[in-house]
């Protein structure tokens, strides 16, 4: 596949002729340039007020001060496959890119928009320092590491214990444990579960319920085709989220909140119980977090097929993809990724913000208690299921958060199945 042709097909398969033509026209002035000798730019989304963001930067300058070597760095949060793809139509992409594996990025390797990296994992000595189970989760069907998996993913559930002594109740770990629990937080004047139901953070519950009655291979199968109605277990699990809905386990409004709001309702003591993942929970508190245990969502009552309450676990966090360009300067590029693997910088990661890592480490975070708690969770406490990103096909991705958020609106199970499913039929 030549460049051109593969440039091409990333712009039609995900970026519409309108959105394209600005971005393009933009491309030189976005990408940071690199073209002396020594120079990489890397496009992050480690940037902001994202946690690790900082550690990052810091870790990069302590980079450029060691080789005398320049790093330029572009920073981009949810937009940035979009920006990446249209810049590498453009042939003015960053050597370098970070970003989380799902939606459209699942494409990238195979579009040759970037280039496999199994190859280099021997030959630049990081195999035996990146867990397993992370290299076998960034490998595509083919057989090609996609990229250097870096940092990665818990979803625990975090309860706060003293607005639930409060109300007189323990946590919960089944499902009729948290209706009762809801109905005595809501006596109190004190908001249950709060999640972003019109968002990612909302669609991430949805199918956690879900998971409640699905195997794994279930799960896979329901997940890549959306047809939630030809399986008894994904029927089953969309009419218990109806029930936990309608039993007022979700705060009050729940369509309107995001995955920043829910955190800051959890963080003001406004509600009691939070589905978050371990980097968020690095911004909750200390006075907060003390107040917090982390486990698991609740599991059914009745019908379930899981042992434990669960918990999301996933190494599709960010990743140290290699774009065409970069694919000149591995010379280059070998130094630096080797940096970003080391123990001095997986440390840093770890203590100074929190992030959960793909290196193989026994370094475990001090500052952030919750994310703590959260690596220390075991499958005799906790049932971990899929993060569905991996498995939703690219084109429904957007459109399936859209219908996820229609659940958390007052429609019955049926409604939910068919707005769902319409999603992947018209993605």
């Amino acid at each position: 596949m030549s460049n051109a042709i593969s440039r091409r097909t990333l712009l039609r398969a995900a970026v519409g002729a309108g959105i394209a033509a600005p971005l393009l026209s933009g491309c030189g002035a976005l990408m940071p340039a690199s073209g002396r000798p020594g120079a990489l730019s890397v496009h992050t989304q480690l940037s902001g007020a994202v946690a690790g963001a900082q550690v990052f930067a810091d870790a990069v300058a302590g980079y450029e001060r060691r080789t005398g070597r320049t790093v330029a760095l572009l920073k981009n949060g949810s937009d940035l496959p979009i920006v990446f793809e249209t810049s590498s139509l453009a042939g003015e992409e960053a050597d370098v890119a970070l970003v989380n594996l799902q939606g459209r990025t699942l494409s990238w390797t195979g579009l040759g928009a970037t280039i496999p990296v199994t190859g280099l994992l021997d030959e630049w000595g990081l195999r035996d320092k990146i867990i397993p189970e992370a290299l076998q989760e960034w490998t595509d069907g083919s057989g090609n590491l996609r990229a250097f998996p870096f940092t990665r993913t818990n979803w625990p559930v975090s309860f706060n214990t003293r607005l639930l002594e409060q109300a007189g109740v323990q946590i919960p770990t089944t499902s009729d444990e948290l209706i009762v629990a809801a109905d005595a937080l809501r006596s109190k004047g004190i908001g249950p579960v709060t999640v972003g139901g019109s968002d990612w953070s909302g669609q991430k519950m949805f199918l956690q319920i879900l998971q409640g009655f699905l195997t794994t291979e279930e799960a896979k199968k329901v997940f890549a085709s959306g047809k939630l109605s030809e399986s008894p277990g994904a029927v089953a699990g969309v009419q218990h989220f109806v029930e936990l809905r309608d039993a007022g386990v979700f705060v009050d409004d729940v369509q309107g909140y995001t995955s920043d709001s829910e955190l800051t309702q959890f963080n003001t003591g406004k509600a009691a119980i939070v589905p978050a993942m371990s980097s968020a929970l690095a911004k909750v508190p200390a006075e907060r977090a003390k107040e917090v245990t982390v486990g698991g969502w609740p599991k059914p009552s009745r019908g379930g097929v899981l042992e434990h309450p669960s918990v999301i676990r996933s190494f599709n966090g960010h990743g140290i993809w290699i774009s065409e360009n970069g694919a000149k300067k591995l010379d280059l590029i070998k130094p630096f990724v080797q940096h970003l693997y080391s123990d001095e910088v997986t440390d840093a990661m770890i203590l100074g913000s929190g992030r959960d890592m793909s290196r193989i480490t026994t370094t475990v975070s001090k500052n952030f208690p919750l994310v703590a708690q959260t690596s220390r969770l075991t499958e005799q406490q906790v049932s971990p299921v899929l993060l569905p990103d991996l498995l939703i096909p690219q084109n429904a991705f957007e459109p399936m958060i859209q219908a996820t958020a229609a659940a958390y609106g007052p429609i019955s199970a049926e409604r939910v199945i068919d707005v769902f499913e319409r999603a992947y039929a018209t993605a």
